[in-house]
């Protein structure tokens, strides 16, 4: 089996990013993008192929390729995204999908961010949030049916996206942030609580048997060490000022052509 991360390059306006939670913060742009070479490179370190798509001057959030589409074993869905200014995102990885898997796109006024759809084993947990509503989540519904997946909504009314609060550790374990969620549709996994004063440390990428996290959330990483997780720590400190994550800068998904 492999794996194949799909990235894309920073943006030279990532500074202009759209942001619903934050107040907006200077971003070093040449410091991001270290910062993301070093992302793939770890990736890279752990076997994924890791696919690097050119960065578009117009679209300052296009390094957040997760929003734009849902993969699965079976399909990728293309996103139809909340933000009417990362739209022009979506060809780009589209494009770059098609070679591995039948695409099936939702349509506006649907709306639904990669972001908001956690998938774990054959349930798919989808965030109603400001960028995702109920057509959106329905239309992910009517479109993984047919390969037995189910999709289950859940509010998100404190964070921008369902996995800012929270990402699977593993098939029956989560790290979720119980202050920006509702947490009763996850009461069949365990959850691992974020340390209080972390609260953006839900966002985490478990993959190849290592959790990469941000090196920021000291207490958090802890909590994941002390559980027997082999945590990998690593720099995403300019992306969060975008609301952005571990997770957000990559689509993983297994390779199935070629």
């Amino acid at each position: 089996m492999i794996l194949r991360a799909l990235t894309r390059e920073v943006s030279p306006a990532l500074g202009d990013c759209e942001l619903a939670f934050l107040d907006r913060a200077p971003i070093d742009v040449a410091h991001a993008r270290v910062q993301h070479d070093a992302y793939c490179a770890v990736l890279a370190s752990l076997g994924l192929e890791v696919v690097r798509l050119p960065a578009d001057p117009g679209l300052p959030d296009c390094c957040f390729v997760e929003d734009t589409a849902i993969v699965v074993d079976e399909v990728a869905v293309l996103a139809s995204m909340g933000a009417a200014s990362r739209r022009g995102e979506i060809a780009a990885v589209a494009a770059a999908l098609a070679a591995d898997r039948e695409i099936v796109r939702i349509q506006l006024p649907a709306r639904i961010d990669g972001g908001d759809v956690l998938v774990v084993g054959s349930r798919v947990l989808v965030g109603q949030s400001g960028r995702t509503d109920a057509a959106g989540a329905g239309a992910l519904r009517a479109a993984l049916a047919p390969f037995g997946y189910e999709v289950t909504g859940m509010a998100v009314p404190g964070c921008l996206h369902l996995k800012s609060a929270a990402t699977a550790l593993d098939a029956e374990t989560l790290l979720v942030n119980p202050a920006w969620i509702d947490l009763a549709p996850l009461h069949d996994y365990d959850l691992v609580h974020v340390d209080p004063a972390e609260p953006s440390a839900a966002n985490v990428l478990a993959v190849a048997g290592r959790v990469l996290a941000h090196r920021g959330f000291p207490r958090t990483l802890e909590r994941l060490a002390s559980r027997g997780y082999a945590v990998h720590p690593i720099d995403v400190s300019e992306f969060l000022k975008a609301e952005a994550g571990v997770t957000c800068k990559s689509i993983v998904y297994r390779r199935s052509r070629g």
